[in-house]
């Protein structure tokens, strides 16, 4: 346990900070998660309807510093690669 008085103030916005770090996280998860199994029940259309939400959250996140600039461009592109591709 802390015991100065900043680093128990730190310790609080370390928890706060965490949890929507989390939550951001999820959120981008379970959306590029339903776009791949879209894109492997060849679902593309479907697919490509959840494109703007999923750029959204990942630039949310990248942001807010949940992620870094490169990781969500990353992201961004494998998953526009993955929905354009022909079966």
């Amino acid at each position: 346990m802390p015991t100065s008085k900043s680093a128990q103030k730190a310790l609080r916005q370390n928890k706060k900070r965490k949890a929507k770090n989390i939550i951001y996280k999820n959120k981008m998860r379970d959306l590029l998660k339903k776009v791949k199994v879209l894109v492997s029940e060849k679902k593309t259309e479907d697919a490509k309807k959840l494109l703007p939400q999923i750029y959204k959250i990942i630039d949310k996140s990248a942001k807010k510093k949940v992620i870094k600039k490169n990781t969500a461009s990353r992201k961004k592109s494998r998953i526009t690669k993955l929905t354009n591709k022909k079966n």
